[in-house]
């Protein structure tokens, strides 16, 4: 099996600028979201490259970072002192397992991170217990149609590209475990994430086999997937994506 951090590692410099994960109008959007006041501590969760953590400390926030990649970590902290944010610490730890006491945060970030979760739901738990009481918890991440055979597609297409991706899950799974972990959602967006497959596979460094097989799948989707997913052939998909904005029970 792979070892996520060590692919991870391999391809740090490339999510540092990546469009998907530099840009986007979804880091607004969940700064928006978290709405922080200044000098209030917000933990980002899988950071990789730091970016959501970035757009929280435009708002004066105090950034600590977590992720397993010690590669993403030195990203992050190179990337935040470009920035100039002297308010931010990237540490290594894992999300189902975090070292800080009840109650240490004012509010937790997660953005394109939680896929790769091996256990989700341990991991917004772990969310759920460092954050304040009525702090809130905002978390980004592509998702899945409902539909099986899309949930199918998607998940297969996410494997073949990167060997460490766990899961994507469907919104309803998302509001369960979030509430099952103590949280409130009060907010939501969905939204489409156009990816062309050879800057996709590029970026995570795809072994040619593994391209190829998710290009095979493109173009042998039945109609209702190429609707659902913008399938152009094996050039272009679309992968769904979405917000949950939460707040933690008091």
């Amino acid at each position: 099996m792979t070892d996520p951090s060590v692919a991870w590692d391999r391809v740090a410099a490339a999510y540092a600028t990546s469009p998907i994960h530099a840009a986007g109008e979804d880091l607004g959007w969940l700064a928006e979201a978290l709405a922080p006041e200044p000098g209030e501590a917000i933990l980002d969760i899988g950071c990789g490259a730091g970016h959501a953590g970035f757009a929280v400390a435009a708002r004066g926030a105090v950034i600590t970072a977590v992720d397993t990649s010690e590669r993403m970590l030195e990203t992050a902290r190179l990337l935040a002192e470009e920035r100039g944010l002297s308010d931010y610490t990237a540490v290594r730890a894992d999300g189902a397992e975090l070292p800080f006491g009840d109650g240490s945060f004012d509010g937790v970030v997660s953005r394109y991170s939680a896929h790769h979760w091996p256990d989700v739901g341990a991991a917004l738990h772990e969310a759920a217990r460092v954050v304040r009481p009525g702090g809130r918890v905002v978390v980004v991440d592509t998702v899945v149609p409902d539909a099986p055979a899309l949930d199918s597609l998607v998940n297969a297409l996410e494997l073949l590209r990167d060997p460490t991706h766990g899961r994507n899950l469907r919104i309803g799974e998302w509001r369960s475990l979030m509430a099952e972990a103590g949280l409130s959602v009060d907010g939501e967006r969905r939204w489409m994430i156009p990816l062309e497959t050879v800057s996709w596979f590029a970026r995570m460094q795809t072994e040619a086999w593994r391209a190829d097989a998710a290009c095979a799948l493109l173009r042998a989707a039945a109609p209702e997937a190429v609707e659902a997913l913008d399938i152009d052939g094996d050039r272009a998909w679309s992968v769904p994506a979405a917000l949950f904005a939460s707040r933690r029970s008091t």
